[in-house]
């Protein structure tokens, strides 16, 4: 069983121009993060590297890992520490080919232990399943059970990520079923008090998980 104990992992919002800068060091201030992917549609690549290269340097400030979603291409022009792929996406295999062995790549599983054995085996580093909770945050498909989580962490070393509709009130029972991480957008940023308090609301329940 991997025994680490649970980290966070910040999404961005699909804003992330203007003062989102600011409101994503305050969040990092209030850490440990493990990690934060950067998440942009429908913008050309120029603007997303544009939008990306000052979160990458806050990022970097902070020891986080820099994750670009879907986007092979600029993960590799930016210096990603990693990249998140969906079922849809570029391949495990091409993706592994054009970043190379260092690269963390992580893969979008669902609600499925066939999709998530599928990446463990091909190298993935981490497997993300949800969504767990409705989410504003995109349209999902998929409700995985609790017991997912926990079958996972008995079974592989690969980190497991838990994803959708994750706040500080619902978060507890994914803690102990196994998760590696949280992923956690709108809790976050959309968060009366603040990025960072939320941050600090999420790390304060995480430092109080018994350890294995």
């Amino acid at each position: 069983m991997n025994d680490t104990s649970c980290q966070l992992y910040l999404i961005s919002p699909l804003d992330v121009g203007g003062s989102f800068p600011d409101h994503l060091r305050e969040a990092l201030e209030a850490g440990p993060v493990a990690a934060f992917q950067f998440r942009v549609k429908d913008v050309d690549q120029q603007e997303a590297a544009r939008l990306a290269e000052p979160l990458k340097a806050i990022c970097d400030e902070f020891d986080v890992a820099f994750i670009v979603n879907d986007d092979v291409a600029l993960a590799r022009q930016l210096g990603a520490d990693g990249v998140h792929l969906g079922q849809g996406d570029e391949s495990l295999k091409n993706a592994r080919d054009t970043l190379g062995l260092d690269v963390q790549i992580g893969i979008t599983c669902h609600d499925s232990r066939h999709l998530a054995m599928e990446a463990g085996e091909g190298g993935a580093n981490y497997v993300a399943f949800g969504a767990f909770f409705p989410t504003a945050t995109k349209v999902t498909h998929h409700k995985p059970e609790l017991d997912l989580l926990q079958w996972w962490s008995e079974m592989m070393e690969i980190p497991c990520v838990a994803i959708g509709g994750i706040t500080p009130e619902n978060c507890q029972p994914l803690i102990d079923a196994g998760a590696d991480f949280l992923a956690v957008c709108g809790a976050v940023w959309s968060d009366p008090a603040g990025p960072a308090a939320a941050v600090r609301k999420f790390i304060d329940i995480m430092d109080d998980r018994p350890a294995d």
